[in-house]
């Protein structure tokens, strides 16, 4: 998943070991040179990567934001709204990022919009790493109903330094299993790690378990986004896929499932109430990984009426108006959503009051 990132470290640090020798010669040699300056920093980096090669690159375990897209009031992306977003998730302390999937209105996004957020995400994450010695994934949205689109996205996003890629089910044209099965082989073959996204409610397409079976033994394959709603399913899939294989990742696609989930042996949620509410989403996922389930399910109780609240009038739309309403980076919509009706912005309301949030 850190191929990008650990090949250009891994070049630095060549020119660095070659760089830091002829230091030592200098010195020894009585050469004047600010010989314990550039030491101190070539170390530095070295304890970095080092913290790099200790990291599990195959499995994705925790909190993940689904993050907005936030709009001016032109419906212009507010590319410094979503800067902030990235900076307030990872100040709060999130485990990962996904934007540009269904959360971040990526149907109406063009392609350059796209390209611009995810310059920002990598570059404000990679910062992040670097000052804090925390790595922090990014999966960025690369799904299309077109597989040559997708291959294309996945292309992208690799280039562009994503750790992953969410790819979801072909939609709309409801191909046969072995269609998606060959749609899933061909994004594959692009090199980046793939997650797979399964959300029948918005494909018309349901990704049984058998088939994910056959998905997962593709190359670059190291998960799936489980948002079909059946806990059974999630099961299947911990039983039949996970158990064999430990670091393929089953990450719920619903808050509210996220805390039964990791008790089965699930590895954490892609989350919408993380825009708001990061730093509470992460303690409840990574307690019940840690296995404090009394405390997960103190804040999984905690945090259920918005759970409900957060799709009360559709996503993103419910979300987007929750984080106005906290004024936060968020605005408009863009057709063909349109902003929740004012019965859904009582019960959003009172949610966030209900919850302390």
């Amino acid at each position: 998943m850190l191929q990008n990132l650990l090949v250009y470290y891994l070049l630095s640090i060549v020119t660095d070991y070659i760089h830091l020798s002829s230091i030592i010669i200098q010195s020894m040699l009585n050469s004047p040179c600010n010989c314990t300056h550039k030491i101190s920093i070539i170390i530095e980096r070295l304890a970095y990567l080092g913290h790099f090669c200790e990291v599990d690159m195959s499995a994705l375990r925790g909190a993940f934001t689904a993050m907005i897209t936030p709009m001016n009031a032109d419906g212009s992306v507010d590319y410094e709204g979503f800067r902030k977003n990235v900076l307030f998730q990872l100040e709060k302390g999130i485990d990962g990022l996904v934007p540009l999937g269904t959360t971040g209105e990526t149907p109406t996004l063009a392609e350059d919009e796209e390209e611009k957020m995810i310059e920002i995400v990598i570059s404000e994450v990679r910062a992040w790493e670097k000052s804090h010695g925390k790595k922090v994934p990014v999966v960025i949205g690369a799904g299309s109903n077109n597989t040559l689109d997708a291959v294309r996205y996945c292309e992208r996003v690799k280039k562009m330094g994503a750790d992953a890629a969410l790819v979801v089910t072909p939609y709309y044209n409801k191909p046969s299993d072995e269609g998606i099965f060959r749609h899933f082989e061909a994004v594959s073959k692009v090199g980046i790690p793939i997650v797979v996204y399964n959300i029948a409610g918005r494909t018309g397409k349901n990704i049984s378990t058998p088939l994910l079976l056959r998905i997962a033994e593709l190359p670059n394959i190291i998960g799936v986004k489980e948002a079909s709603g059946d806990i059974n399913q999630m099961m299947a899939v911990i039983a039949q896929i996970k158990s064999k294989k430990p670091d393929f990742a089953v990450l719920s696609g619903d808050d509210g499932l996220t805390l039964p989930l990791v008790a089965v042996g699930g590895d954490g949620i892609v989350s919408v109430v993380s825009n708001l509410a990061p730093a509470e989403v992460t303690e409840m996922t990574n307690a019940a990984l840690n296995g404090d389930m009394e405390k997960a399910r103190k804040l999984h109780y905690r945090l259920l009426p918005f759970f409900k609240a957060a799709f009360v009038d559709g996503n993103p739309t419910s979300i987007k108006y929750a984080m106005n309403y906290k004024k936060m980076p968020a605005g408009a919509l863009r057709l063909p959503l349109v902003e929740v009706h004012d019965e859904a912005k009582k019960v959003i309301e009172k949610a966030l009051k209900d919850c302390g949030l």
